[in-house]
């Protein structure tokens, strides 16, 4: 018997008491630490934090109305509207009103670490775009075991956690190496030609067939890409949507052969990269590149020639939507060393690729892994009968 088992049996055996959020959590607006300055600095020390996806915006100098927490003083903070949330043990302000601070109202009775895995476990969408803590997400009702129990669980579930934590450090520090290889690999000195890529490649964008024509969309079994499947890696990961060969025929989307190189020509992803492990269409947002001539240039190689020309595209905006046509992109330069020294860089940036990126064998399959052993686990230990009167 585990020793969980035994705090069980000895302190709740016939079940758990079974409370709504509010009454075990006290929230606070953050009007108070909303960040005045959005002149983020990866020098400053402030981090300023957004519930949402993004998390850590940035980072900020200003020494005023930093809300304080710690490692012996943590928070929750809780998006409003997307009931996102993430676990806070450092100092920091946010970047708006849309979130609330979550604190345990007794640490006696209620674990606030056990409370945070616990809103884990609650299958809650928001239907509506309102505020969500005080009016639906905070009546959730969660088991409350005695102290004992919840510290328990709370160290077997910290532990799954802290491998996942070690391992995505892990994948961080993968990435700036392969960054620092790929940069060392593909600097030249004037011995290497840098030629344009309108000058050995094919550079096109395709189209979007009418949406008010269903043909051209139902039961399509040609995959079509956006702009949002370029996320610089050597992959595609999703496919936007499927067309049919008539909305192929009656458009300008372009079918791009295998292991073409794409990138994103406007948008939040301009100037990023993918590579296609099969036939698409694409969309007017995409470039297409594919070597005229492959006895000389390796696709493969194109990639991550062209992965190194984000700041080129990044130039283009000046405050105003980033957008880029084919005439830029057939213009940008690239060193084009021998095809042996071509293939050479290839390899050894495709091992560091695999590493980083594939889902099925690189440490993000290993991340991937432990996640759901942790959920596995967080649903059965958070799962209690409720004690009846």
């Amino acid at each position: 018997m585990s020793k969980l088992d035994e705090l069980i049996a000895e302190l709740c055996p016939h079940g758990v008491e079974f409370v709504e959020l509010n009454e075990v959590l006290d929230y606070e607006q953050p009007t108070k630490y909303i960040v005045k300055s959005t002149n983020y600095d990866d020098s400053y020390t402030i981090s300023v934090l957004t519930a949402g996806q993004s998390f850590v915006l940035g980072y900020t100098n200003e020494d005023f109305g930093i809300y304080k927490a710690s490692p012996d003083s943590p928070v929750i903070i809780f998006d409003d509207f997307t009931t996102s949330f993430h676990w806070v043990d450092f100092n920091f302000k946010v970047k708006s009103s849309a979130m609330k601070m979550l604190r345990s109202k007794d640490n006696e009775i209620a674990n606030l670490r056990f409370l945070f895995h616990l809103m884990k476990n609650i299958n809650y969408i928001p239907v509506d775009h309102s505020r969500q803590w005080i009016g639906k997400y905070s009546k959730f009702r969660i088991p409350l075991p005695p102290l004992p129990v919840q510290q328990e669980i709370v160290r077997i579930l910290d532990n799954f956690t802290e491998l996942t934590a070690e391992l995505t450090a892990e994948l961080t520090a993968r990435r700036k190496q392969y960054e620092y290889y790929r940069d060392f690999l593909l600097t030249f000195g004037d011995e290497v030609p840098m030629m344009a890529l309108g000058d050995i490649c094919t550079v096109q964008s395709g189209g979007t067939p009418s949406k008010a024509n269903h043909e051209y969309w139902d039961n399509g079994t040609i995959k079509w890409l956006g702009s949002t499947v370029c996320q610089n890696q050597k992959t595609v990961d999703e496919v936007t949507n499927y067309i049919s060969e008539l909305g192929l025929k009656n458009s300008s989307s372009k079918l791009m052969k295998k292991e073409t190189t794409l990138i994103a020509l406007v948008g939040a992803t301009i100037g990023k990269v993918a590579f296609l492990p099969f036939e698409a269409a694409i969309n007017q947002n995409i470039a297409g590149i594919y070597p005229i001539d492959t006895s000389r240039i390796n696709p493969s190689y194109v990639f991550y020639a062209c992965s190194m020309l984000y700041s080129d595209f990044i130039g283009l905006s000046q405050g105003k939507l980033a957008m880029a046509n084919l005439s830029f992109v057939r213009g940008l330069k690239i060193p084009v060393p021998p095809l042996k020294e071509q293939e050479r860089i290839v390899a050894i940036l495709d091992r560091f690729d695999a590493l980083c990126n594939d889902l099925t064998s690189g440490i993000p399959a290993e991340i991937e892994a432990r996640q759901k052993q942790y959920e596995y686990y967080r649903d059965k230990l958070l799962s209690f009968k409720e004690v009846t009167a």
